[in-house]
């Protein structure tokens, strides 16, 4: 379970920087009449956002998600910062208590 964790946890990490850089430098230089960066960033975020499925797709099953969560996990590679916020959601209400021994539905939900 701990491996999976890291491993989501990195390729989450990979995956937001290079979609902020895509969307904050690529493509402005690309509107400025500079395409390259925003082709070659476009690429790499692309394969390691394919990685990034897979990885979240393993933890969602590890985890034993429903439906709901398991989708906000997969898509959150396709909306700049969000892998940040869903990794952190993800870790507080699944992962913590997973490691823990405990069911998510055990725990009280903070404000």
């Amino acid at each position: 379970m701990r491996a999976a964790v890291l491993r989501y946890r990195v390729m989450a990490y990979i995956t937001g920087v290079v979609l902020i850089v895509l969307c904050f430098a690529g493509i402005p230089l690309q509107v400025a009449g500079h395409p390259a960066v925003a082709n070659d960033v476009g690429v790499v975020h692309g394969i390691l956002y394919i990685i990034y499925l897979v990885t979240a797709w393993v933890l969602s099953r590890k985890l034993r998600l429903a439906t709901g969560p398991t989708v906000i996990l997969l898509l959150a590679g396709t909306i700049p910062v969000m892998t940040f916020v869903v990794e952190r959601w993800v870790t507080r209400r699944f992962i913590n208590p997973a490691l823990a021994g405990t069911s998510p539905a055990a725990q009280t939900v903070s404000p």
